[in-house]
């Protein structure tokens, strides 16, 4: 079955969110681990989460995906941007070991000058020194689609970070579609070859989850512009083959694009008519 959700507000809980999902056929979500553009994260509820993994193993929901708030950079420049990083990362992990099984997202960082290399170093210092052996949490590299100074820009540059990682069996990647054809992979036309390439470079296994968004940029642009799917320049069709892939059909599918919860349901129930 089709493991497909959104992005939901953790406002409320761990619970609250299991059940916004179901009422749009979802069976997987994605959160904020806390502020997307803050530093503080809201005290976790014991009795929220442990009603939330017995809804999940009722009704089949997850895995479901943490994400990293936006103002996280590994890479940046400023010791003090490393050590927030640093921080942030450690106390995420600490806090999704009470969700064990499920994945932690983040936008490997811009390197702001500094040169792809050094960022790459910096990355996997920070990963090195927050991973650990007993922990029951994946941590995915999210592809990226080049803006700026980013970093994870190409499979290469992911792949590059994965080599330094100690704990490297306790990573993954995240794909997204806006990201890479932003980046220029082109996944309407050569999908095929793409995940070749992906699975040469990094290796298939790697692959964690998915972002389903669709582009307002052409391939290339290296402006990660969203869009809903089947108003951007991938399109519906293009991306119903990536949810239908037989290299991706068994990954979460977590929807980014620029809706209310209603237009998330229409997304999900097209995903779903391809069933």
């Amino acid at each position: 079955m089709l493991k497909i959700g959104c992005h939901l507000s953790s406002s409320k809980g761990f619970l609250a969110m299991a059940k916004t999902a179901e009422k749009i056929n979802g069976n997987t979500f994605q959160f904020f681990t806390r502020n997307p553009r803050g530093a503080k994260a809201k005290a976790l509820d014991e009795e929220d989460v442990k009603a939330f993994l017995l809804r999940a193993e009722e009704t089949g929901l997850g895995p479901v995906v943490a994400h990293a708030p936006y103002t996280l950079n590994a890479c940046g420049a400023e010791e003090r941007v490393r050590e927030f990083a640093l921080e942030t990362m450690a106390d995420d992990l600490a806090r999704m070991e009470y969700l064990p099984g499920n994945y932690y997202n983040f936008h490997p960082g811009s390197h702001v000058g500094q040169g792809a290399e050094t960022g790459i170093r910096l990355i996997a210092d920070t990963l090195n020194a927050v991973l650990k052996p007993e922990q029951r949490t994946t941590v995915l590299l999210e592809t990226m689609a080049g803006k700026g100074s980013e970093v994870g820009r190409n499979f290469e540059e992911l792949r590059e970070i994965l080599d330094r990682v100690e704990l490297s069996d306790h990573m993954g990647i995240c794909l997204d579609t806006c990201h890479v054809w932003d980046g220029g992979y082109d996944i309407v036309g050569r999908l095929d070859e793409v995940l070749t390439e992906f699975d040469r470079v990094i290796g298939l296994d790697r692959l964690k989850a998915v972002h389903l968004n669709d582009s307002q940029n052409p391939l290339g642009a290296r402006k990660d512009r969203h869009a809903r799917i089947g108003e951007g320049c991938i399109g519906a069709e293009a991306l119903a083959r990536v949810v239908k892939h037989p290299a991706l059909c068994h990954l979460p599918f977590e929807l980014e694009t620029p809706n209310e919860l209603d237009g998330y349901g229409r997304e999900i129930a097209f995903f779903r008519s391809l069933e």
